[in-house]
């Protein structure tokens, strides 16, 4: 089954437990195949022995009770369409064995049943004294009632994109799960049939199990486990069920019922890519791939999409986040200091979101090394379009900070500038905004070499994927703290220090109220004219795009689908031209990546040219890749 944009269904269903009541075990799992059927789920998991009760104990010996839970199953497998992966839990009686197994049903069958490896038998648990283990079998196919069905633990079902492999319960806990081979040879989505009992302290050690298991294989991983009926003698079950894809839940519930989630096989499988030093190893194991045929063609998309993938949603959650990033950004900035030895520092201030956090930043750090604040030299060096409210604010914020502040005017040497290259002073085209930024980094770079400082950079990471800075203006520096933070998270990460620091909370809340702009144009007096983001667009769509290109590696066409769902109030005709204003800036603008200044990394994206990315300058003329490119 192929997906459109590599979406999948997934859900896992729990119901109450009769033991040993296959019948009505049977007419539960029905109902809850039908509602998933409606809701169009492709992935289905039920607990571990669900048709039988994990805790019938000695009956599990029963050849009754095997016959009668295998013709269950085939009834059980005549609900699930070809759109639909099962996964149901059966004793099964094989060679003088029975064994706890988890049957895979599809298109009206059982296409596969997967042995458990690890039988607990100690304490409350005493498996081994019903099931024998797969390592115990060397049967490959089994035939039953005239029907050859694969068997093992070497199967993977494949559906497109989604690729499903089975572990039962035990098998998880063990020091190398099976899922651990099952996922370096091309699984991505693990399910585990559970019957696990809840004690003091092991429903948070499970839940950090299924999240690391899902974390470390960069895999999705469903867990089911039995809950209300299955035991009150000795034992009680909680209907755990677990949804974890690389690490981040989908849900974690204490229910019974239908449980649904949806995943992204397509960005696992980049994840992978990636990840080469671990999916280049080799497992010792050949899989069985089951291929699950469908004409239906997925265009599955999920209902909820972040629209702010760059920083969390939960106020306290945020706020340690920002101030953690922040820390990384002056620990580098620290080390930067104390390995090259100097003692002093040039930085432009503007008044604006990137500059502040750049002061911050480099205030902090200077605080950390015990060297005085004065040493710090802010220079603000206004033009003809800078306004009252910036250059105030800056003033301000310098003054609350201790560090030194020194006005430069370039208006003069800006017009000199003009004159000698014969551009007329009232053209306001790039020549008239660039030659204002490299008059600007001249003086910063001029003003540390006399004052033996480093002249620290303030562009951010969204305006270097943009592009949006003067080439050997604004662009250099001789350290770049802020070029692993996009320009949403600049302002959320200011944000949050203000709530920290009451001398200056005004401050920073004027400069996060006002408006993004260059001030390269003049316009009406002692007001910001030239309002970037009227420009470029909204940042926040910008980022969003970034995140999802760079870190998810999703074509541009998926980009646009999730942009409609994270940001319903947009008109799609907005949210179309920013994303090819994007992709053509992007592309066009590699050369100014190419040659960035140091700056740290703080998080999954980041365009070091030493690091993470290493792209062609000449790439804006491939068509493939520059969907922009095709419209010249």
């Amino acid at each position: 089954m192929k997906s459109k944009y590599g979406f999948y269904k997934a859900a896992t269903g729990c119901f109450y437990t009769h033991i040993a009541d296959i019948e009505k075990n049977k007419e539960e799992t029905i109902s809850l195949i039908q509602k998933a059927v409606k809701e169009e789920v492709q992935i289905l998991l039920f607990p571990e022995l669900s048709l039988t009760g994990y805790t019938a104990q000695d009956l599990l010996l029963s050849s009754s009770l095997a016959e009668e839970s295998f013709k269950a199953a085939k009834e059980i497998a005549s609900y699930v369409p070809d759109s639909m992966l099962v996964f149901i839990g059966l004793p099964l009686r094989l060679n003088s064995r029975v064994y706890n197994v988890a049957a895979a049903l599809n298109n009206g069958k059982i296409v596969g049943i997967v042995p458990k490896t690890y039988l607990p038998n100690s304490g409350e648990f005493y498996e081994r004294r019903y099931f024998s283990s797969s390592l115990e079998s060397e049967e490959k196919e089994v035939l039953i009632e005239e029907e050859v069905i694969p068997f093992g633990t070497d199967l993977i079902f494949s559906f497109g994109e989604c690729k499903v492999a089975c572990e039962i319960c035990e098998d998880l806990w063990a020091i190398n799960p099976p899922s651990n081979d099952y996922c370096l040879l091309g699984a991505n989505c693990i399910v585990n049939l559970s019957a696990s009992n809840d004690l003091i302290g092991k429903k948070e050690y499970r839940r950090e199990l299924v999240k690391m298991q899902s974390a470390k294989n960069y895999c999705a991983y469903l867990y089911s486990s039995s809950g209300e009926g299955e035991s009150s003698q000795d034992l009680l079950f909680s209907s755990h069920q677990l949804f974890y894809v690389e690490g981040t839940p989908i849900f974690d519930l204490e229910e019974t019922g239908l449980h649904i989630g949806v995943f992204d096989a397509e960005r696992i499988e980049n994840d992978r890519i990636k990840a080469k030093s671990i999916f280049s190893l080799a497992s010792k194991k050949s899989p069985r791939i089951i291929s699950l045929a469908s004409s239906k063609v997925l265009d599955l998309l999920p209902e909820q999409v972040d629209a702010h993938p760059f920083y969390l949603k939960k106020e306290e959650e945020r706020e340690k986040r920002s101030l953690e990033i922040f820390d990384y950004q002056v620990r580098a900035l620290k080390t930067r200091f104390q390995n090259t030895g100097f003692q002093n520092a040039v930085i432009g201030v503007s008044g604006g979101l990137d500059s502040t956090l750049a002061l911050l930043v480099l205030s902090e750090a200077f605080q950390r090394l015990s060297l005085p604040k004065e040493n710090i030299f802010a220079y603000s060096l206004p033009s003809f379009a800078t306004s009252k409210r910036t250059f105030s604010s800056s003033k301000k914020l310098c003054s609350l900070l201790s560090t030194s502040f020194i006005e430069i005017s370039i208006k003069k040497q800006l017009e000199e500038h003009l004159k000698d290259i014969h551009h007329p002073f009232d053209v306001y085209d790039v020549t008239y905004e660039n030659a204002q930024a490299r008059i600007r980094t001249m003086i910063l770079l001029d003003e540390a070499n006399s004052k033996h400082a480093l002249m620290i950079g303030t562009s951010d990471l969204s305006e270097a994927v943009l592009g949006f800075s003067t080439y050997n203006g604004d662009h250099m520096s001789n350290y770049g703290v802020n070029i692993s933070v996009p320009k949403t998270l600049v302002r959320t990460i200011i944000k949050d220090i203000a709530k920290t620091r009451d001398d200056l909370k005004e401050v920073l809340k004027e400069i996060t109220a006002t408006p993004i702009s260059p001030e390269l144009i003049p316009g009406k007096k002692d007001e910001v004219s030239q309002k970037t983001e009227e420009i470029l667009g909204s940042y926040e769509l910008h980022d969003f795009f970034l995140y999802h290109f760079l870190r998810n590696g999703f074509s541009k066409e998926k980009i646009f689908a999730l942009a409609k769902i994270a940001f319903p109030d947009k008109k799609e005709e907005e949210i179309r031209n920013t994303l090819d204003l994007f992709f053509t800036r992007f592309f066009q603008n590699q050369f100014k990546r190419s040659c960035l200044p140091d700056g740290v990394k703080i998080g999954s994206v980041a365009i070091s040219p030493r690091g993470d990315l290493r792209l062609s300058s000449d790439i804006a003329s491939f068509n493939t890749l520059n969907p922009a490119a095709k419209k010249k």
